[in-house]
């Protein structure tokens, strides 16, 4: 074969990996012990926000919302898509809505992560169509422990099932023809904070019905499987029951509030998991379900019971498994714990709603560097006065220009974050051969009264680029460092600078080790600024 047909098939084959590459979907990849979201081919991180519930339901309420999403930096807008929107009637779907968004997000360079809004809502059916509403006969509701309906579907009635899942599929359908190539819609959420209320569990006849049935193989066959991975706190429930693999939902779990809401996350779970499986056969890109957190003393049923919720993480991936991860919302201070409990079992973070007050940019950088999240999002995004001060943006800035150097290094060990406030002002992280002793910048000064007593929630993320060469970007921090392959030995700092990635290649402003370092003692980025810094470090006896 001559050297030019050589050429022409490899050039060919090259143009035809190029134009898979550019085709393939969104899609979840392992990276070392972490999760990638991977978009248009490459390695994506969610610098997102939420819009209102509202704003979405027509393009003059999003109008005067565009500059400010891009104002503030951000990458990809969380927006609720309204199943009593796209089928008014039954059988008759109008996706205008959607395409509007989809052409709009394209012009502003922005990502959509929709959120379908179809039979729960917060718990409730609000956004089913009126077609739904007003015939419970056919599309039933659940009922509380006195016979009481509630504006909640019931995931017991085929009818209810069939029905939500009919239009997500075509939903599906419609973004994967109107949107594969361009990939402006990057994941889906499926339903939004699912949960039973006032009670436990639903007493509508056909869910009495289930309660008294065997539990489903499934299910047992999945505890069977996992039971030594189980999360800890349902496996006691399990194990205080005698481990049975046979009988029905009490035999199994013993009577109780636990039981009614193990039992009610099943059939959540499975609901749900139909119509993401439904939703998967024709657009298969990312699906979440999300959860409104629990409080330690709100009982199941006070709380919206039954939920992706932590303890109940192994029933809703027995029932889930066309779910990619769960994804906690958060309007509840104990960041760590939940984020710590939502990480297990290898689950993928991802924050998709987040109180937007003034630590919330701070602990999506948090969230990135520590759990090396897939991303982060406040909620009501559009509430701000003037985007262009927020802080959020200036985060997500320096995320933006560090996103090659955090993905390239994911889920090997050489990424960490802190989040500092007045009751946690130091933390320890280990990385390489160093110990990095993070401390809030207000602790070194202690004689200005008013900052002893506000202190805001400050962070930084920090990523290993060489052997002694870090990468260390956030605000309000200062760093000392301690070498731990050598405790004998002093760290000192052979140069730190200042800098920005520009076009995925770092740049120089300014280089420091003199009053900035105090003279080669510390990193420190104060509070109110916004930096990215190189540190290279050696050792000295």
């Amino acid at each position: 074969m001559s050297d030019s047909k050589n050429r022409f098939i490899l050039l060919l084959l090259l143009v035809m990996q190029i134009g898979f590459s550019q085709n393939q979907m969104p899609v979840l990849q392992k990276k070392g012990n972490k999760t990638q979201l991977i978009v248009n081919g490459n390695p994506f991180i969610i610098l997102g926000g939420e819009l209102g519930n509202s704003s979405a339901t027509s393009m003059e309420s999003m109008e005067p919302i565009w500059s400010k999403l891009t104002d503030m930096n951000l990458n990809t807008v969380l927006t609720p898509i309204y199943w009593e929107l796209i089928e008014k009637e039954e059988n008759k779907f109008d996706f205008s809505l959607v395409d509007d968004l989809i052409l709009r997000a394209r012009k502003e360079n922005l990502k959509l992560v929709f959120l379908w809004f179809g039979s729960w809502k917060n718990s409730m059916s609000s956004h089913a169509p009126e077609w739904v509403k007003l015939n419970q006969k056919k599309y039933p509701r659940v009922k509380d422990d006195k016979g009481k309906s509630h504006e909640i579907l019931t995931p017991f009635s085929e009818n209810n099932l069939q029905a939500d899942l009919k239009a997500f599929q075509k939903l599906m359908a419609h973004i994967k023809a109107f949107d594969q190539k361009e990939q402006t819609v990057i994941m889906i959420q499926v339903e939004n904070e699912i949960g039973m209320l006032p009670t436990a569990r639903d007493y509508h006849p056909l869910a009495n019905a289930a309660f008294k049935k065997e539990v489903p193989e499934e299910l047992i066959k999945y505890l069977q499987k996992n039971k030594t991975k189980l999360v800890p706190e349902f496996s006691a429930i399990w194990k205080k029951n005698g481990f049975k693999t046979s009988g029905n939902w009490e035999q199994i779990f013993g009577k109780g509030l636990q039981t009614d809401e193990i039992f009610m996350a099943w059939y959540f779970a499975e609901f749900t998991n139909k119509v993401a499986k439904a939703g998967k056969e024709s657009y298969s890109i990312p699906l979440f379900v999300n959860a409104a957190l629990n409080a330690p003393e709100k009982k199941p049923g006070d709380y919206p019971s039954a939920g992706p919720l932590p303890h109940l993480m192994d029933i809703w991936k027995a029932a889930g498994n066309s779910i990619d991860f769960l994804a906690p919302d958060f309007y509840n201070p104990s960041f760590k714990h939940w984020n710590d409990l939502f990480t297990r079992q290898e689950n993928p973070l991802f924050i998709p709603e987040h109180r937007f007050d003034a630590s919330a940019p701070f602990k999506g950088l948090y969230a990135i560097g520590h759990y090396e999240a897939i991303g982060f999002s406040p909620f009501s995004i559009e509430s701000v006065a003037d985007a262009k001060k927020e802080p959020l943006g200036k985060i997500y800035d320096l995320v933006r220009q560090l996103t090659p150097v955090i993905e390239s290094n994911k889920g090997q060990g050489k990424i960490d974050g802190v989040l500092l406030d007045k009751e946690n002002q130091s933390q320890i992280v280990r990385l390489g051969n160093y110990e990095f002793n993070f401390k809030h910048d207000y602790t070194l000064n202690w004689s200005d009264g008013a900052k002893e007593e506000i202190w805001p929630t400050s962070s930084a993320i920090i990523i290993q680029a060489g052997t002694d060469e870090f990468y260390i970007a956030g605000s309000g921090i200062v760093v000392t460092f301690k070498s731990l392959k050598n405790t004998n030995l002093n760290v000192g700092i052979l140069k730190t600078d200042q800098g920005k990635f520009e076009n995925g290649l770092w740049r120089t402003i300014r280089h420091f080790n003199g009053d900035q370092t105090h003279q080669g003692r510390h990193l420190r980025i104060s509070v109110g600024d916004y930096e990215i810094q190189k540190l290279k470090l050696y050792t000295y006896e």
